[in-house]
């Protein structure tokens, strides 16, 4: 067809007929058009915690979050958590806390996996970082987080190296070439930690967590061996079981409630200002819960639009 032989209304109307084709397609494909975000598809994200509590504690808000719009989400426990309990250990106590997780991030609408790896005993190997990248591009992650490497616990530290370490590795296509590589390298993330050295958390993205604070507390009461032993006192030195019903294992909720409440509390008040900056003043002002989260300098580095396309929570 000669278009040079056409009218002008004529060009325009088939212009309009072939836009009209073409959009469904390059929705389908995940190609750019105006007004749009490149890629449609549910976002997939990858948390890892040192302990069948961690991913739970740190991001459990955000993953609701990010459940409740259709994500997907993993939560990874590197190490089994069987010598995590003042009295029980072993493969029981790996068993229950494999169990409480999965309950847990079922109530968070997350998926659940718990390594095979003793607590306390975690180390940054090949094997380890094997494990590591099969994880990441198995989900074919677009974001994966997991905790700084400066910490008081060694499964902690050694779990930040391992996702550190994944970064780069996650696109090259010959190591672990049976998994196939990430054509694309994911945003990578710390969680929110309290440490000052060699130097303090500093954070990129705040989320507001009040409208699923609940559910992140009802899936944490599901940690019982948590809320019965480490939780108490902090240390592993007695264990006081939770009440079996009534009044009094109400009460001991309620507590459990409130004290881990604080924690993100805490951080809604640390990270005030960026929660201004990023969610306008009624709701930064407003926000009495939330999780931080610090850009890994390892990964993809985000600008701060597509930050707030990865954690599309800043809204009214």
């Amino acid at each position: 067809m000669d278009m040079n032989a056409l009218p002008l209304p004529a060009i325009g109307k088939l212009l309009r007929r072939a836009f009209a084709l073409f959009l469904p397609v390059a929705i389908v494909a995940g190609l750019a058009v105006p007004g749009r975000a490149a890629d449609s598809k549910p976002l997939r994200i990858i948390v890892f915690g040192a302990h069948p509590d961690d991913c739970e504690l740190d991001a459990g808000g955000t993953a609701a979050l990010w459940a409740s719009q259709g994500h997907k989400v993993k939560f990874v426990s590197t190490t089994n958590g069987d010598i995590g309990h003042a009295t029980q250990a072993g493969g029981p106590l790996a068993k229950r806390r494999t169990a409480e997780v999965a309950a847990a991030d079922g109530i968070l609408g997350v998926t659940s996996e718990v390594l095979d790896i003793h607590d306390g005993e975690i180390m940054p190997t090949l094997e380890n970082r094997r494990t590591f990248v099969r994880l990441i591009r198995e989900w074919k992650a677009d974001v994966v987080m997991g905790p700084r490497p400066y910490d008081y616990h060694p499964d902690h530290r050694y779990t930040g190296i391992l996702m550190q370490d994944a970064a780069f590795m996650v696109t090259v296509p010959h190591f672990c070439p049976e998994t196939p590589h990430l054509a694309r390298n994911p945003v990578f993330l710390y969680t929110h930690d309290g440490f000052e050295k060699p130097y303090p958390f500093k954070p990129d993205v705040v989320v507001p967590v009040d409208t699923v604070m609940d559910t992140k507390l009802d899936a944490l009461w599901q940690l019982e061996s948590q809320i019965e032993s480490l939780w108490v006192r902090g240390d592993f030195e007695r264990v006081v079981p939770v009440p079996a019903e009534g009044a009094a294992r109400e009460a001991r909720r309620q507590e459990m409630n409130q004290r881990l409440a604080r924690r993100n509390a805490a951080q809604a008040e640390a990270y005030r200002e960026l929660l201004l900056q990023l969610c306008g003043e009624s709701k930064g002002r407003s926000t009495r819960h939330a999780e931080a989260f610090e850009v890994c300098e390892y990964g993809r580095q985000p600008s701060a639009d597509e930050l707030k396309t990865l954690f599309p929570f800043f809204g009214d």
